[in-house]
């Protein structure tokens, strides 16, 4: 699978296209750029989140051309209902992160599926 450029599959191959949590996205990064210490990496990476939940937080928006949008979305106020009890609760109005993929990240997200009548796709006889 190739993203801006980058070719990404040999994670996907070593740790089988699951999910990647922080530690392995650093990982990654240190193993494409050699030149560059894991603890800088590490810091480029928590600035990075840092700064997009701050433009989040003070209300704005967050554009990575080709990947996507951030931004935050509003909920009114409700009335919910406590699991437990199942006495009704008032949920105060509230902001969301939201996002919005890129044309590019859904292009190859889409070609990462199988194709159409495969074994992933087919549901099994009841």
């Amino acid at each position: 699978m190739v993203f801006a450029g980058k070719n990404i599959s040999r994670h996907v191959r070593q740790h089988g296209g699951v999910s990647m949590i922080r530690s392995e996205l650093v990982d990654v990064l240190a193993q494409e750029n050699p030149g560059l210490s894991h603890r800088e990496i590490d810091t480029i990476v928590t600035i990075f989140f840092d700064e997009i939940t701050n433009q989040l937080a003070d209300g704005g928006r967050v554009e990575l051309r080709g990947f996507g949008a951030f931004s935050t979305r509003g909920r009114e106020a409700r009335q919910g209902r406590n699991p437990r009890s199942g006495a009704s609760v008032a949920v105060p109005e509230k902001r969301v992160p939201h996002f919005k993929p890129g044309k590019a990240l859904r292009e190859a997200v889409d070609q990462s599926l199988p194709p159409e009548g495969t074994a992933a796709t087919s549901q099994a006889p009841r």
